[in-house]
């Protein structure tokens, strides 16, 4: 047999839970009991105990509702399709030979329906649970059911090794026949008077053997591989030598300054903290202009953009102008045209309305933005002079025809009325109507 799947502090966390489920604990509190041990490894433990749920006679009645329990319990932090037990699971609830409080109980764990509005069952004892449960009151579900709502994105059969059926299967003595007796010989026959022998194994022994002792590798045979044909050669081996003509291949990068793009690195950095110096602000655009490509490798991220274009907007300009090509760039446009409205950034975009073609969805997203921000601003001074600075941009943009004012003209013109007492708001209004 392989490698042994479980310790000796996990084997006894088992069996001493297995002989709790028969006591008035209730379940939740045994789950709460048990996984307070971090140590434990919770994949080996819910494989043993699948092990053991094969078998309908391996466990009582209690013991494997708390099995099944734990088996949910171990991944029910994660997605259901996460969970690699699963499809066991689901295959569990629809075994029709199985009880009918077992199918209802693991149907609760999954919360199918509306079993996932209450975790009240879990409050109850094995015992009790086994107890009051009603038969007329649950109804099962199609095994196609479950398996589209629980295995849509899960695999549908557990992994299975392609040599799992020729290991052979673990034998587990039978705890009613004492060991070395048959149960179909004779001597069973009870004369009058005598004491039957079925019934006087130990199943707890029988049971603390078999978990001490599960692997999961199980007993599968060793397969005998075949050595490899021998070169087909006159007497004796001839000795192959390969072939290593290679080309050589000159690294050009290799021993490269890399001094500017670090420098320009750390420009950057010091960007977004907060202004640059004019000298630094130059060497920046200078160094940008000579290389482009170290665009890419300034340290500068779309998270980052806001940072930039507050503290640094013509660097922040220059930068985005050279990304209008990247695979990102519909990233940093996202990020700009979400982040809180200021002069600032106002300034970048109407450079950048000048200085390249912006999508149409940004920039008409762009003014959207600014209208609600003026409208939901609460400081009288700060709304006034946000209002001025949007009338500003506005009518920039309009006279540069970078925008169409047809697709904004409602909610442009309404902006204008709201706003009719600030004298920008006035001569924007007046602009829209000579376009009319």
């Amino acid at each position: 047999m392989g490698k042994k799947m479980l310790n000796f502090e996990e084997q006894c966390k088992i069996l001493n839970l297995l002989k709790s489920s028969s006591e008035q604990k209730s379940i939740e509190e045994m789950l709460t009991e048990f996984f307070t041990n971090p140590k434990l490894r919770h994949f080996n433990v819910c494989y043993s105990l699948s092990l053991l749920l094969q078998d309908k006679m391996m466990l009582s009645s209690t013991e494997r509702l708390v099995a099944f329990a734990i088996l949910h319990r171990s991944y029910s932090s994660q997605k259901s399709a996460a969970n690699p037990f699963i499809s066991f699971l689901v295959n569990a609830a629809c075994d029709e030979g199985a009880e009918n409080y077992e199918r209802a109980f693991i149907l609760h764990l999954l919360g199918f329906g509306n079993s996932n509005s209450s975790k009240e069952f879990l409050k109850q004892s094995a015992s009790e649970y086994i107890k009051k449960f009603d038969p007329s009151s649950q109804t099962f579900p199609q095994k196609e059911q479950l398996q589209k709502q629980y295995l849509e994105k899960a695999h549908p059969e557990p992994y299975a090794c392609l040599l799992k059926s020729t290991a052979v299967k673990n034998v587990l003595a039978d705890p009613d026949v004492p060991p070395g007796c048959d149960a179909n010989s004779a001597e069973f026959d009870l004369e009058p008077g005598a004491k039957s022998k079925l019934g006087s194994g130990d199943r707890d022994e029988a049971l603390s053997g078999l978990i001490a002792n599960l692997s999961l590798e199980g007993l599968i045979p060793h397969w005998i591989r075949p050595l490899p044909p021998r070169f087909p050669v006159d007497e004796e081996l001839v000795w192959l030598n390969p072939d290593n003509n290679h080309e050589l291949q000159w690294d050009q990068g290799m021993c490269a300054d890399t001094s500017r793009g670090a420098a320009v690195r750390d420009l950057i950095a010091k960007a977004l903290r907060g202004p640059l110096a004019p000298n630094q602000q130059e060497q920046v655009l200078v160094e940008l202009a000579n290389d482009p490509k170290l665009v890419y490798h300034c340290g500068l991220t779309p998270r980052k953009l806001p940072e930039l274009v507050e503290s640094n907007p013509l660097i922040a300009v220059d930068v985005l102008i050279k990304l209008i090509n990247s695979p990102e760039i519909a990233e940093y446009f996202t990020v700009l045209v979400n982040m809180d409205m200021s002069l600032h950034s106002m300034e970048v975009v109407n450079r950048l309305t000048t200085a390249v073609e912006l999508p149409k969805e940004f920039v008409r997203t762009y003014i959207t933005n600014c209208i609600s921000s003026c409208e939901n601003i609460k400081d009288k001074y700060m709304q006034n002079r946000l209002v001025r600075l949007v009338c500003v941009f506005l009518q920039s943009l309009i006279r540069n025809r970078i925008i169409d004012v047809k697709d904004l003209f409602i909610e442009v013109q309404a902006f204008c009325i709201e706003f009719s007492r600030i004298r920008e708001a006035a001569g924007l209004f007046r602009l829209l109507k000579t376009l009319e």
